[in-house]
């Protein structure tokens, strides 16, 4: 138990982990091919030296073979004498250079090459973290995910997406490094299922599975379940050292344990736990409501609400450029009013936003209202970029349109940001304006508080990756082309707290969207204070 402790304490300094965007995962891909193409190039090498060693050797083989019947009259022959003369002298020789000649130069040369690109431990570490956050968010259980069969996903992928009793293993290990054991037991446990089926493995086995397995479930407090698994480890390796240790420990442990439970009531934190399955509980008091959100079990709304929501045709309030050829608005909500414009950008301009984005894709940002300064965060796993109208044509004529749509100066409104969301991918429940708490917030703007969102969907996402709406239960689910718009700031200048939203993590697919932040300066006479938060 201590030797396990120490290899908690020393796995907690892993740093953060770097997360890859579905672009450079793809480059990835093709690298492999590239590599696995370079690899069988080289076993073609190597057997086509094999074959003329080979050749060599049996045209050996029959000569010996003859000579060796009568050894004397063989050599009595001047052309025989001669050839084995030359034979040892040349071209055993000219043989063991072929032996020795290193097929391999130019696999190697080009791995070497590669392997500049290829992700490190921390990429990996934030990969296994993913599957893990999505194994939370929609509930599936380790089963699902061993065996590729997703939601959404097709049966092309599905085929190749099989994880084995090593991949298993490895994200039990990865959340015993978090010291997370209630999701190392889980894949543990999986890991022990796929053994106990008949799967091989070489580099892992039941004693080291049953080890992590015992350890995990004791920090859980479950001691009967760390016992069974400490014996059946015995059972397999009776000399296991840290095995024998644990077994004398937990079976005091659990005797003591009986004597205190006896006539005494559970107590409240051991329950909670118990309720929790295990799962720590972390700092997101809304976790569960955006986790059910995320699944599709957010609130359903009465039919005398729904009757209220409509879809039309608008062209704000007569806009030249929509007159004629009004855009289709839809009500996703009420209370905010969140609309969604659809077939606001074609594809050849999405196209082009996410060209210019791509080169620049960073690990997207967050404002901190304690520096006001923009910073990375744990809660938002994604790659975004940000886009100038002065940079590219199209950029500035979806900003045109956003101010046409909306009837709001986007002058002073922030650059277009671009945010790439690969599988696992998601930005926890957060509000886009500054509160009160943050006076500073936007400082450095200028512009003051950002009075309204414009979300843009610029991909389709096989499953996952809706953005919903804490507070209020709205899902609004992603559609490729289509935008959203919502205010943050009542007529007042107050916040609105309704718009606590979040994007969820991405289970299928890869989901590309594009921000515009409108701010307050500039709306005086475009959308006029009211007194009150009603207005």
């Amino acid at each position: 138990i201590k030797q396990h402790k120490k290899n908690v304490s020393f796995f907690l300094t892993l740093s953060s982990c770097v997360f890859l965007d579905p672009g450079q995962m793809t480059d990835l891909l093709f690298t492999e091919k590239d590599l696995v193409t370079s690899l069988k190039d080289y076993i073609q090498a190597e057997e086509n030296k094999l074959e003329q060693i080979k050749k060599w050797a049996d045209r050996l083989d029959v000569l010996s073979a003859a000579a060796m019947q009568d050894p004397e009259g063989f050599l009595g022959h001047p052309v025989n004498a001669f050839k084995l003369m030359k034979r040892l002298n040349t071209e055993w020789a000219e043989l063991e250079n072929l032996v020795l000649k290193d097929m391999s130069d130019g696999f190697i040369s080009n791995l070497t090459i590669q392997r500049q690109f290829f992700p490190n431990d921390e990429d990996q570490t934030g990969a296994a973290k993913a599957l893990l956050r999505l194994q939370d968010t929609y509930q599936l259980d380790t089963n699902t995910i061993s065996t590729g069969d997703l939601p959404g996903s097709s049966s092309l992928a599905t085929l190749s997406s099989v994880l084995t009793v090593d991949d298993c293993y490895d994200l039990g290990r990865v959340a015993y490094s978090e010291a997370d054991y209630y999701h190392t037991e889980l894949w543990m446990a999986q890991a022990l299922r796929q053994l106990d089926q008949g799967e091989t493995s070489s580099a892992v086995d039941d004693v080291t599975v049953l080890d992590y397995l015992s350890y995990s479930v004791y920090q859980q407090g479950a001691l009967e379940r760390a016992l069974e698994f400490t014996k059946r480890l015995l059972q397999l390796d009776p000399a296991h050292q840290r095995a024998n240790g644990n077994l004398k420990y937990f079976e005091y442990q659990l005797a003591k344990q009986r004597k205190v439970e006896v006539n005494k009531r559970e107590e409240p934190e051991s329950r909670q736990k118990r309720e929790m399955g295990g799962r720590s509980n972390d700092y997101l008091p809304e976790r569960k409501k955006y986790e059910q959100l995320c699944r599709g079990e957010g609130i359903k709304m009465t039919p005398r609400r729904q009757s209220r929501l409509f879809c039309r045709y608008y062209d704000n309030n007569r806009h030249p450029r929509y007159v004629i050829g009004p855009v289709k608005q839809e009500d996703e909500w009420d209370r905010p009013l969140i609309v969604r414009f659809h077939s606001i950008v074609s594809d050849k301009e999405m196209d082009k936003v996410k060209e210019l984005a791509k080169p620049r894709l960073r690990r997207a940002t967050v404002h901190d209202p304690q520096t006001g300064k923009l910073t990375t965060a744990h809660y938002r796993v994604s790659k975004s970029a940000w886009l100038g109208a002065y940079e590219h044509p199209v950029v500035d004529q979806i900003n045109q349109r956003i101010e046409d749509i909306t009837g709001l100066d986007v002058s002073t409104a922030e650059d277009l940001q671009v945010a790439n969301y690969g599988v696992g991918g998601q930005y926890e429940p957060h509000f886009d304006f500054g509160r009160k708490d943050e006076p500073d917030a936007f400082e450095e703007l200028g512009t003051g508080n950002r009075i309204a969102t414009w979300l843009l969907y610029m991909s389709d996402v096989q499953a996952g990756g809706a953005t919903v709406f804490t507070d209020v239960g709205a899902a609004v689910l992603p559609k490729k082309g289509t935008a959203v718009f919502w205010y943050n700031l009542f007529p007042s200048g107050e916040g609105d707290y309704r718009t606590r939203h979040a994007a969820c993590p991405v289970l299928v697919g890869n989901k590309w969207v594009s921000n515009k932040w409108i701010h307050e300066r500039g709306q005086e006479f475009r959308r006029r204070c009211g007194l009150k938060e009603t207005d």
